[in-house]
């Protein structure tokens, strides 16, 4: 860890190296980076393959790429070839973490597995992120987040009931998730380093944030043999609990998790003896009436807009809230208020991206730039931070065209 005396951004002297490629080890170190870490990030000569996935812009590179790869130094090395190897162990000297989210066994050819790190630098913290971890008969196994969301249970529960189960959501959420999980176990792994000196390895299947999220699925089952189906937009336990039409078009999500909240509904519905004890009054019986508690929410969002029902749920205590498309985001007033959407300058001019989360009060993250072109820090690190001189950077350059 770099000394530093004025702490602007909490993780400010900590330096990663992001070794990954995609999303969720590259992820794991941009979270990091947003908070002040230094954040190199290594990639092969034609430059990582997330610069070609996603939408692609003039700068040669996606958004996807210019958005996550935010705050990072990118260095080009190859790592098949003994000169980029022996760089990167010369890195890794110098290095709080490292983050790699290949195949097991591929840090292992290269004669970096743990032990090797730990040799080179003992306080360095390994972060390993693969599609089954680092044990067990799958490890082995090839996955990106569709795999995860089938392997972890979410996508079991995606869809309408007796339907094909679907994506939960268009997104690569279990990347995302995995590379916070990842993110806070290497902030574990500095918080014990602080006690022992010594580094760790931070081992995460690409699956497990998912399933760590299941809520009360585990024990259900294992305690009643309860599996749980998909149920389209409503949830199990509680009731009203799902999307309702609107009369102009959209729709609205209600949340009643208590009888108490289911109260407040059907005053605000003006149908309050809805709330009696022998009618809909109590969780089981809602549940147990599903369709019917459904069909009566329906009825009544679709006689009313949008923002009609969000006053009025709003004026009665009820949690409810427009099923928000991106473009509704940009002109949501919370959404600006929170500035949860920041402009950053960038290769192809401003790119509006989400903000840092979460909020700190006395350190906050920043984003300092989208992410850069190939080798752009190649110099200033190799010089810099490694001490090579022109002509050994000169020659490993040419070793890599």
């Amino acid at each position: 860890m770099n000394d530093t005396t004025d702490i602007k951004h909490p993780l400010q002297g900590i330096r990663v190296l992001d070794i990954g490629t995609f999303i969720a080890g590259p992820y794991c170190a941009t979270l990091l980076a947003e908070f002040g870490a230094e954040v190199i990030k290594v990639e092969p000569p034609g430059g990582d393959g997330l610069r070609r996935f996603g939408t692609m812009t003039d700068c040669g590179d996606t958004l996807v790429w210019l958005n996550e790869s935010r705050n990072k130094k990118c260095l080009t090395l190859d790592l098949r070839s003994s000169a980029g190897i022996d760089v990167l162990k010369r890195l890794i000297a110098k290095t709080d973490i490292v983050v790699e989210n290949f195949r097991p066994g591929v840090m292992e050819k290269w004669g970096l597995d743990y032990e090797a790190i730990r040799a080179i630098n003992p306080r360095a913290i390994l972060v390993r992120i693969s599609a089954y971890g680092q044990q067990g008969p799958y490890k082995s196994r090839p996955g990106f987040a569709r795999v995860a969301h089938a392997f972890a249970g979410l996508s079991f529960l995606a869809g309408e009931p007796g339907r094909i189960p679907v994506t939960p959501g268009s997104t690569s959420l279990a990347d995302y998730s995995s590379g916070l999980y990842a993110a806070f176990g290497a902030l574990l792994a500095l918080r014990a380093r602080e006690a022992t000196g010594q580094g760790q390895v931070v081992d995460l299947a690409l699956y497990e944030s998912l399933f760590r999220m299941l809520d009360e699925m585990v024990p259900a089952y294992q305690q009643t043999g309860f599996v749980r189906e998909r149920m389209g937009a409503d949830t199990v336990n509680v009731a009203p609990h799902s999307h309702y039409p609107t009369h102009d078009g959209h729709w609205i999500a209600i949340a009643c998790t208590t009888d108490a909240m289911f109260a407040r509904l059907a005053d605000v519905m003006q149908r309050p003896e809805l709330a009696h004890p022998e009618d809909l009054g109590t969780v089981a019986a809602r549940v147990r009436r599903l369709a019917e508690v459904n069909g009566i929410v329906a009825d009544w969002t679709g006689q009313h807009d949008c923002a009609q029902l969000l006053q009025l749920c709003d004026a009665g205590q009820v949690p409810a809230a427009k099923l928000l498309s991106v473009a509704d985001m940009f002109t949501d007033p919370q959404y600006a208020a929170r500035g949860s959407i920041q402009q950053v300058d960038s290769r192809i001019g401003p790119v509006a991206v989400p903000a840092v989360i979460p909020q700190l009060s006395a350190t906050p993250g920043a984003i300092h730039w989208l992410g850069r072109e190939p080798g752009s820090h190649h110099a200033e690190i190799l010089r810099d931070l490694l001490g090579m001189s022109e002509q050994e950077i000169a020659a490993l350059t040419t070793s890599q065209r």
